[in-house]
């Protein structure tokens, strides 16, 4: 845990990702959440928590999962039916990420507004005015695409020789 102490975190970070039903975020449902959440002291907190256990927590989203979608991620909707909805993990979740920075991978064009449409659909207000984010696709295009914004080609990709 060296490593996530290098960080100088002054709060929580909580890495995590989602798989849904589709890509509209005011639409789509969330059929699996894998969280990590780093603290400043360096310690390592997953959910779920079981030891043991795969670090996803399956949803059943309340809607059938499109097969196309299903392919993508190997989530079906035969996997999800006895999973507990978003709204009765809700609360878990929302305790889990209430007073860290946030990152993940598109998670600022994606997964953090599906997220936050998740929280008020189960009528939870998340307050994201003093949240950091952290996306690593961001970071990955300002580091290795081309200075035009309208020519996304990795021309600046270091060789692997």
């Amino acid at each position: 845990m060296e490593l996530v102490k290098k960080l100088h975190l002054k709060r929580p970070l909580v890495f995590f990702d989602l798989e849904t039903t589709g890509t509209k975020v005011g639409v789509d449902r969330i059929v699996e959440m894998a969280m990590v959440k780093l603290m400043p002291d360096g310690t390592v907190v997953r959910k779920p928590e079981q030891t043991g256990k795969t670090h996803r927590i399956l949803v059943n989203p309340e809607m059938p999962i499109p097969k196309e979608v299903s392919e993508i991620h190997g989530i079906t909707d035969d996997k999800v039916e006895n999973a507990p909805t978003f709204k009765e993990i809700s609360k878990t979740i929302y305790n889990f990420v209430n007073g860290c920075d946030l990152a993940g991978y598109n998670s600022d064009r994606f997964d953090i507004p599906l997220l936050v449409e998740e929280l008020l659909r189960a009528e939870i207000a998340f307050d994201f005015k003093d949240i950091k984010t952290v996306d690593v696709q961001t970071i990955f295009c300002l580091l290795y695409t081309s200075p035009s914004p309208r020519d996304a080609t990795l021309s600046r990709m270091p060789s692997s020789a």
